[in-house]
Parts: C-alpha cells; structure tokens; sequence
C-alpha cells in the first residue's frame, strides 16, 4: 500500500540464524521450510512492512540455492504478503496508516458476506469445524501465545468462509485476513489488557450463535460489528501508542 505514514520498520534487519535443527529442517523441505520461516517473521513483524527481502542474502542466510527462495517468495507474494515492486525490488508489503479505513471497508464488505452465506449454507459439520477452531483460539489466548493466537484466529474466520461455500469470496477473505494478523500482533497485548473494550475470548459468541441458527440477517449484523470492534481496538491503540493523529472512520 502507497502513501504515509506507515507503520514503523527497520529498513536493515537481519535474520535470525538458522539453527541445527531447522539446518535439517530445511534440507528435508526446502522452499516450504523458508516460506513458513519467512511467513512466520513478517506476521509477528520480526520482518517489518517495507523491509527489503533480497534473494541472494536470503540464500547465504538459509544455506540454499535462489530457487527454493524464490519459490517461498513467490508463495508469500500470492498472499499479499511480499510485494514486488516494478524496479524488481522484493520487499514485505507495506501497511500505510492511511490505507486503514480502505482495508476495514473491504473487511467489512467481504466478512458479511462470507458469514452471511455461512448461515444461509452450513452444515452441522460446518459448526463443529467452527466451534473447534474458536476453541482453539480461546486457548491459545490463555497461554498468551500471539503467534498461535493470530494464526487460530485467522482459522476460525476461514471455516467460517468455507461453510459459505464460495471459494472466490474465500480465496480473497484469506488475503484479507492475512494481512489482518500483523496488525493483530502489533496491539494484541493492547487488546488482551483493554478495559475498554473487554476480553476477547467471547469476540466470536454471537457470530457462531446466529450461524447456528442460520439466521442470515443477524449473522451478517454479528460480523460487521466484530469488524468495528476490530476496528475501534486499534485505532484506539494507534492513538495511545504510534501517533496522535488518526482519523476515525
């Protein structure tokens, strides 16, 4: 995304070293080993938005060849997490402060969607997969682990896409949701500790309730306002911590 400010970044930062057991990790599997590795670093914003991702370095760095690079690359790409500039230039996606509201709208738009077709077409199999994921999620949020946090989260909203049964509307959900967790991850201590707001681990009880009982109307009504809940967490922690001025959607 184009334009300023932007979320703050290092425009150098190395990668960790490669371990022992990753060095075999990686001899097993290649260019999957580096995407998750890779994945995994610009989630939780060890690799911040803009820091440039060169395919030499990355291949002294993991003791491999370009290909299996470029091919974790190109993956990350299709996830909109990579960007490609016209220049050649490989770097993580940027997240503009003022590209905010735009994201939020195509969120809102595309989660109503997803979650209203979810209670036009589930199954009970559907609800099972969704109230295990959410399960899932409120554990990991007990043990305080934002990565898993951030990645059963993103499960959750994907089963949810998946009882819809449109896979186009899904395909697009996933990029969304994706670029979602690094925002999650920059204030999920903000949302964990807010008052404000109240805990998180009931955020999904309406929205799995009204799929449930395969109410379309309320379901869609639950899923925009957890959109604004979204919403409302972090420019609320954008105004306490980054920057004093922020306009409210």
């Amino acid at each position: 995304m184009k334009g300023s400010p932007a979320l703050p970044r290092s425009e150098t930062e190395p990668m960790g070293v490669v371990t022992m057991e990753a060095q075999g990790s990686l001899r097993r599997h290649g260019g999957r080993y580096i995407y998750e590795e890779l994945r995994k670093q610009i989630l939780t914003l060890q690799l911040r938005p803009g820091v440039q991702l060169d395919e030499v370095s990355l291949a002294a760095q993991f003791g491999v060849s370009r290909s299996p690079v470029r091919d974790a690359l190109a993956r990350l790409v299709s996830e909109g997490l990579v960007t490609i500039l016209p220049n050649r230039t490989t770097l993580v996606t940027p997240f503009e402060i003022e590209e905010f509201p735009n994201y939020i709208a195509a969120v809102d738009l595309t989660q109503r969607a997803v979650t209203r077709l979810a209670a036009l077409h589930r199954t009970e199999r559907d609800l099972v997969r969704i109230r295990e994921a959410n399960a899932a999620y409120v554990r990991a949020l007990g043990r305080g682990n934002f990565q898993e946090m951030s990645e059963l989260n993103k499960a959750f909203h994907l089963e949810i896409a998946r009882a819809g049964r449109n896979p186009y509307l899904t395909s697009y959900y996933e990029k969304l949701l994706g670029e979602g967790q690094r925002l999650l991850h920059l204030h999920f201590d903000f949302i964990v500790s807010s008052a404000k707001f109240g805990p998180p681990d009931g955020d999904h009880d309406e929205i799995i309730e009204t799929i449930a009982r395969q109410d379309a109307d309320a379901a869609e009504r639950a899923s925009h306002e957890h959109t604004i809940l979204f919403r409302d967490r972090f420019l609320e922690f954008m105004k306490q911590n980054l920057t004093k001025s922020i306009s409210v959607l």
